[in-house]
């Protein structure tokens, strides 16, 4: 099975028994969401900060028996702290970055995902749709004439 197909049929936690029973390694998966999050990056707008190196780095040592290692995913920029990475909030304001990160990160990064960008946000969450004046409108990636919805671009 391909990299890509598994990315399409699989969930996380399927993706991560892939990377488990060796089928598949971390850094296979995090470059293979990469390419894709870039390829599809200008019509659906959903990346605020990519952190392309810093996942493919965190890849080659991921511990493959943690519940969700090498699973890709994107960070939502609205609060959610990860050390070193600029939180803008869907803001114009001057991003926050952090020197710790959050529990929800901890957490995250405990259980094995991988984070690859942050992901667009309207500004301060504060809209029913992912549009704000810093990044613009996130598209549906079913349908880019169609808003995300809700506030995770």
């Amino acid at each position: 099975m391909s990299v890509e197909r598994a990315l399409w049929e699989h969930d996380a936690t399927g993706l991560a028994g892939l990377v488990r029973k060796g089928e598949i390694s971390p850094q296979e998966l995090v470059d293979a969401a990469i390419a894709r999050a870039e390829a599809t990056r200008p019509d659906i707008n959903a990346i605020a900060e990519p952190l392309y190196e810093a996942a493919r780095t965190r890849a080659k040592t991921i511990d493959r028996k943690l519940p969700l290692a090498g699973v890709p995913f994107a960070l939502k920029d609205l609060g959610i702290a990860m050390k070193g990475v600029p939180t803008h909030g869907g803001s114009r304001i001057p991003a926050f970055v952090a020197d710790f990160d959050s529990v929800m990160t901890e957490r995250h990064l405990a259980a094995g995902l991988v984070p690859i960008a942050t992901s667009t946000s309207p500004e301060h969450g504060l809209r029913l749709m992912t549009e704000s004046a810093a990044f613009g409108i996130t598209r549906n990636p079913w349908n880019t004439a169609h808003t995300s919805g809700g506030s995770s671009g």
